[in-house]
């Protein structure tokens, strides 16, 4: 994966998560992720700058003051363009697996014989 379709998936990611629960903290964002809080704290600061996400203060507690997530029209329409770019990637890497399955299948002598799934639970 290219530098450039890494921080494409970080960011649609990112985007991703925001929208459906926007006030997950940079903890929950980065465990829900599976990457560190200073990756997420880097990506949110870098979508903010670019106008994508705004961040709003809110108490949580009478102690606590929390953030909420929210996209703006512009992170909205750019989260579209990257689903359909990461859309796009997936389905190349997809069928450059499933090649490979059908291709390490003939040479195991299992012929086009069943799907690779089918071939993949054999296996074991």
């Amino acid at each position: 994966m290219t530098d450039n379709a890494f921080h494409d998936d970080m960011r649609f990611r990112v985007l991703r998560a925001v929208q459906s629960n926007p006030n997950l903290t940079h903890k929950g964002l980065a465990k829900e992720l599976g990457v560190s809080a200073g990756s997420v704290n880097y990506c949110l600061r870098a979508l903010v700058d670019k106008g994508l996400v705004k961040v709003e203060n809110f108490r949580a507690s009478k102690n606590r003051l929390g953030y909420l997530y929210k996209l703006t029209p512009h992170g909205i329409a750019e989260k579209a363009a990257l689903t359909g770019r990461f859309l796009r990637r997936k389905m190349a890497e997809y069928e450059a697996l499933r090649a490979e399955i059908e291709a390490v299948s003939s040479e195991a002598g299992e012929g086009s014989a069943g799907d690779p799934e089918t071939i993949a639970r054999r296996a074991y």
